[in-house]
């Protein structure tokens, strides 16, 4: 078993330029099997590129990939029918029923009827779209649309499924669904998917890949990037004025900052458990009264913010 086979995704060293423009630079990235995986970035970051090429839409300049323990890189390999992917404004035909096009979409996989008329109806359950199999998809709201792409990126059982901004366009309600119906499919097939909304992310995703510039910036678990990149803070708010306990708190070792405003101070701290030991008691000896005293625990948009700033300029050129 070759390395790239312990993994769903495996990226060495993919490159993707157009003319003197460099897309993607150097990309290594690795997807365990059965997962949750965000891929993160601003704009312009190569995203959509990653996706592009991993589903064989556009060719790298240079490096290899695999996809489902397939190379994706070579001129005869075709992983399209171990693979889903939902693009970020998936078209339908509106005239067609859901279960019109689900068929429609089996029939080109090559499903007999009875394959076809069994899986439609698993899909539909699925998604949440069985009382609406018989309405024209013209008629859908956009969560319902997006459900059913996914339905339809579903029907040849892929092992991993490709979806680029799947939540991007819709209302709460229609994320809040989406979103669901992704986390149903953890276990039963690795989902991989972009997004720039990072509340999503970091509710569903087991792990995440930062993209700035085409360049790789981190990898890891959502936890251990929080832990990794990201600091807690505390906030104290007192009866009186806090600007007493600035200077107490700037002595304390493990007080990285404090931002001081009225009678409230947000603490941002380098060692959380000694933090926790250590400040009330410095309220007690300052002789002061605790309104309220907050764990603020850092975000995945910590990390991200904190990754983007502090990457050097030199890398984005």
């Amino acid at each position: 078993m070759t390395a790239s086979e312990h993994f769903a995704i495996r990226c060495a060293g993919l490159c993707k330029s157009y003319g003197s423009a460099a897309a993607l630079k150097g990309l290594d990235l690795t997807v365990p099997a059965n997962s949750i995986f965000g891929l993160l970035g601003p704009n312009g970051a190569g995203k959509s590129t990653t996706m592009k090429l991993l589903t064989r839409q556009i060719a790298p300049t240079a490096g290899q990939a695999w996809v489902a323990g397939v190379p994706i890189t070579g001129k005869t390999v075709d992983v399209r029918s171990r693979i889903g992917y939902l693009s970020e404004q998936p078209a339908f035909y509106p005239w067609m029923t859901g279960y019109e096009f689900l068929n429609f979409i089996g029939e080109l996989f090559g499903l007999s009827h009875l394959e076809r008329r069994k899986r439609c109806a698993e899909l539909l359950e699925l998604v949440g779209l069985a009382d609406a199999a018989k309405k024209r998809i013209g008629a859908y709201s956009h969560g319902m649309r997006q459900r059913l792409g996914i339905a339809h990126t579903l029907m040849n059982r892929p092992e991993v499924l490709f979806m680029d901004e799947p939540v991007s366009a819709l209302d709460p309600i229609g994320r809040k669904e989406v979103l669901e119906l992704l986390g149903q499919l953890k276990g039963k097939s690795t989902v991989f998917f972009s997004s720039h909304i990072l509340t999503d992310v970091d509710r569903i995703c087991d792990n995440v890949a930062v993209l700035d510039h085409g360049r790789l910036l981190a990898q890891a678990s959502t936890q251990v990037l929080k832990e990794r990149y990201a600091q807690p803070v505390i906030t104290i708010e007192l009866e009186t004025a806090a600007n007493v306990l600035s200077d107490l708190l700037r002595q304390e070792t493990y007080v990285q900052r404090v931002e001081i405003l009225e009678n409230r101070a947000s603490v941002l701290v380098s060692d959380l458990a000694l933090a926790k030991q250590r400040l009330p008691a410095l309220v007690v000896q300052a002789n002061l009264t605790l309104l309220r005293y907050e764990v603020m625990l850092p975000t995945l948009e910590d990390v991200f913010v904190h990754l983007i700033n502090e990457e050097p300029t030199e890398a984005r050129k």
